[in-house]
């Protein structure tokens, strides 16, 4: 590896200090009177890997950008190259940002702009560098990347997993010597967060970068984390690598580490729990043969599967594999081009606009993101649909509300704003608003995405509840196989718009496909 010159700062000195090129004393931060950040002190390590993980909303994020001085202490000190940044004057702390770089997690690519544009857009703003020579460098960051054919496509025809390859070229192509990252594999499938993961490596190696990584995610963190830190209540109470983690004797981290596995397998699960019922089903949804093309793209291939009445179908495949492509048409949101999709006895193709919204009037739905009213209080909330459809007293909807909330455990939070509940209340929240108008069927579109492990069994725990208390059929759309397996009486895999298998868990896990091993088992 070569020293690399940093294209915004060409006369800085690299860092060749074996102290901390990052450093926190100390440090606090108060939101709305709340400690987010208490007393907390770390240091980063030049040229390795630092992970930081934690609960949502444990400050993580704040911490990151404490890093980079985009947010700044009310106490204690952070030291960027040595230099103190609550002391540095504005000019310095963006001539200090040149040198360490972000990439977000919800990648921040500007939609107007091209691959390369976007890659090269740091140099094209704040360089006299020559269009063919930032193209030049674009194009072998992209090749080291595998996503050559790609520079000249827009954001908004890229896979969440390209994105997030754009937005890496886009964070190293000035030669930082560190790079923050903020929930880098978020949202993407097994094979893809590997895939990442071995880019982010490649990519450290070949720019001798620093990286410090926010990640909940512990197959990608034990591959990536040379030292780790664990984040709680505005404080690191603990620090090392993956295995002392691991192994830690203090309470919050064992809650914390508990359900993590160190891959995605599902070796450690227990035998019982890998077995499904045998007996014969009542299905509330049959696809037969399903067809769909957008175009020339040919998205789904003769799907053929079938939803058992009151069971969990999980639906798991790669980004882009057709998964939500198959829900909408079980919801009628799309029409097939052959086949034929049949839902409560109903082939969808055949019915008119009321027909088709007595249908869908069946079938509720829980988005990743809770999407509730801020204005609105939680009970407002929940009532939500049913004071939109007016068929009920107010004080019937009262009763309907309360009897939703106990059953979901949320009725001490009533009276209480979106913006005062935790995110695990915000999600049961939603899906008691879901559940009021006594939907046949529910469909979670990746509930777990971005949640930590303890929230991640929360929610899983809560599906499983939901499903049994309100005596519903489940449809989970999911990347997770630890969630899949936890809750699953049936999972559904897609890929490249085929389907692999329609199977119990245990036939999954057992299943010969080298398809089926390469996602259930990546990061193994």
């Amino acid at each position: 590896m070569t020293e690399r010159t940093n294209l915004l700062l060409p006369n800085a000195a690299r860092w060749s200090s074996t102290d901390p090129i990052i450093e926190l004393r100390n440090v606090s931060k108060v939101y709305d009177g709340v400690p987010v950040i208490n007393g907390l002190s770390l240091a980063i390590e030049p040229g390795k890997t630092t992970v930081i993980s934690g609960q949502s909303g444990s400050g993580k994020s704040v911490l990151l950008r404490m890093m980079n001085g985009l947010t700044l202490p009310d106490e204690g000190q952070v030291f960027l190259f040595g230099q103190e940044l609550g002391t540095a004057t504005e000019q310095t702390r963006t001539e200090l940002r040149k040198r360490c770089t972000m990439v977000f997690q919800n990648y921040a690519l500007i939609d107007s702009m091209t691959v390369a544009q976007n890659i090269g857009f740091p140099l094209a703003e704040n360089t006299k560098m020559s269009k063919k020579d930032i193209r030049g460098l674009v194009q072998s960051l992209l090749e080291m990347l595998e996503l050559s054919h790609a520079i000249d496509l827009l954001p908004a025809s890229l896979s969440g997993g390209m994105k997030k390859r754009v937005a890496l070229a886009r964070a190293v192509i000035t030669n930082p010597e560190v790079v923050l990252f903020d929930e880098p594999t978020t949202g993407l499938d097994p094979v893809m967060i590997e895939f990442v993961d071995q880019l982010i490596l490649k990519t450290q190696q070949e720019y001798g970068i620093t990286s410090v990584i926010i990640s909940h995610d512990m197959a990608s963190n034990r591959r990536l984390a040379d030292r780790m830190a664990m984040l709680s209540e505005g404080q690191i109470i603990a620090s090392g690598t993956f295995g002392h983690i691991m192994s830690s004797p203090i309470p919050a981290v064992r809650d914390f580490m508990q359900d993590v596995s160190e891959t995605r397998s599902i070796q450690s699960l227990e035998p019982d729990q890998l077995e499904a019922a045998t007996e014969d089903f009542d299905f509330v949804v049959e696809v037969d043969n399903l067809h769909k093309s957008f175009g020339e793209n040919h998205v789904l291939r003769g799907i053929s599967c079938r939803i058992p009445k009151r069971k969990i179908t999980v639906v798991i495949g790669g980004s882009g594999s057709g998964k939500s492509v198959l829900i909408k048409h079980m919801i009628g949101l799309f029409k097939p081009s052959s086949g034929h999709v049949r839902v409560f006895g109903n082939d969808l193709s055949e019915l008119n606009g009321r027909a088709m919204q007595g249908v869908q009037a069946k079938i509720g739905m829980l988005f990743q993101g809770a999407a509730l009213f801020d204005s609105m209080s939680v009970r407002e909330n929940i009532a939500f649909p049913l004071i939109e459809e007016r068929k009920k007293s107010r004080r019937d909807i009262q009763k309907l509300v309360l009897d939703v909330a106990e059953r979901l455990s949320v009725e001490s939070i009533l009276d209480q704003m979106p913006s005062e509940i935790s995110n695990g209340q915000r999600k049961r929240v939603a899906l008691a608003r879901a559940l009021i108008t006594e939907p046949e069927i529910m469909i979670y579109d990746e509930p777990t995405t971005g949640q930590d492990p303890i929230m991640m069994k929360r929610v899983d725990d809560m599906i499983v509840e939901a499903a049994q208390k309100f005596d519903i059929t489940s449809i989970v759309i999911s990347h997770d196989m630890k969630s899949t397996f936890r809750i699953a009486d049936q999972v559904i895999m897609i890929k490249n718009g085929d389907l692999v298998i329609a199977d119990t868990p245990h036939a999954l896990r057992a299943s010969s496909d080298s398809r089926v091993k390469e996602f259930i088992f990546a990061g193994s």
